[in-house]
C-alpha cells in the first residue's frame, strides 16, 4: 500500500467499522430504541453523560477540512473538544432527570436547587460533577440499575441555565454507559436556535424490561414545559444552582 493511501481513513475505516459498531449503539429517529434488558445491562450503575463543544460555521467548517487537503499531516491531529467552560463556550448547558417510581413518587435530579439525588436510597439516581472532560457540576447521572424494579420511568433532559437560547451554536451529545455492553450515544443534532430546553431520552420500566428511547424533542419553555409534554405533573418554580 502507498504511503498516501494511509493518509485517507476512508480506505481502511470499512474494514474497522464491525469492531467499532460492537463498541456503540447510536440511536436515531430511524432506530430510536434499545433495551437494557436484551442488551444484559441491568446491574450496577448506568452512567449518562452530557458533553459538547462550540459549532463552527459550515464556512468554517470546510475552510478547515481544505486546509488538512492541503496539510495531510494534519488528518492525524484531532479536533479539539469544549466543553462546559463559560471562557470558552458562552453557554451553560446542563444534564437533570425527571423520574417516577413505581410507588408514585416523582421528582427531578438537577443542579438547580441543589438536587443531587442519592443512589442508594430512593430516587436511586444521583448527580456528580465528576465527568471525562473535568467539567462542573451537572454534567454526569448515575442511575443505580440494582433497585429498576423500583423504577417506573425517567425522561433525561437537557436546558440552557443561562436563559440564553444558544443549542444552534453547540455540538452536544448524551452517551449512557450501562454497567455491561455497549454504549449507548444521542446526538442532539436538530437544530433549534431558540429552544431553552430538549428533552433527550427516557427510559420506562415495562413488564419488567427497561426500554430506551431517543426523544430529541426541542422546546422553548424550561422543565416545566417538558413535564406538560410528558405528563409528569409536578409544581414548578425558580431554582438556582450552585457555583463553587
Amino acid at each position: 500500500m502507498a504511503f498516501w493511501d494511509s493518509l485517507w481513513p476512508g480506505r481502511e475505516a470499512q474494514f474497522e467499522s464491525g469492531n467499532a459498531a460492537t463498541n456503540s449503539i447510536v440511536l436515531s429517529k430511524r432506530h430510536a430504541t434499545v433495551s437494557l434488558t436484551r442488551q444484559g445491562a441491568l446491574t450496577g450503575n448506568l452512567r449518562v453523560n452530557l458533553s459538547w463543544r462550540m459549532r463552527t460555521s459550515d464556512i468554517e467548517g470546510r475552510s478547515r477540512q481544505s486546509g488538512r487537503l492541503l496539510r495531510p499531516f494534519k488528518l492525524f491531529q484531532p479536533d479539539v473538544v469544549q466543553a462546559h467552560t463559560q471562557g470558552v463556550v458562552n453557554v451553560d448547558l446542563d444534564l437533570g432527570c425527571m423520574y417516577e417510581l413505581k410507588d408514585g413518587t416523582k421528582g427531578v435530579v438537577q443542579p438547580l436547587g441543589n438536587l443531587i439525588g442519592d443512589l442508594n436510597a430512593p430516587p436511586y439516581i444521583r448527580l456528580s460533577g465528576d465527568d471525562r472532560f473535568g467539567a462542573p457540576s451537572g454534567e454526569t447521572v448515575y442511575v443505580n440499575l440494582d433497585q429498576r424494579d423500583k423504577i417506573k420511568r425517567l425522561l433525561f433532559f437537557v436546558y440552557i441555565y443561562d436563559q440564553t437560547p444558544a443549542f444552534d451554536r453547540t455540538h452536544a451529545k448524551v452517551t449512557l454507559y450501562p454497567g455491561n455492553g455497549p454504549r449507548i450515544e444521542i446526538e442532539l443534532d436538530e437544530r433549534a436556535p431558540q429552544a431553552r430546553s430538549c428533552a433527550v431520552f427516557t427510559v420506562e420500566n415495562a413488564k419488567d424490561e427497561l426500554i430506551v428511547r431517543r426523544e430529541v424533542k426541542f422546546v422553548y419553555g424550561f422543565q416545566s414545559e417538558l413535564d406538560r409534554l410528558y405528563g409528569w405533573g409536578m409544581q414548578w418554580g425558580r431554582g438556582y444552582k450552585s457555583r463553587a
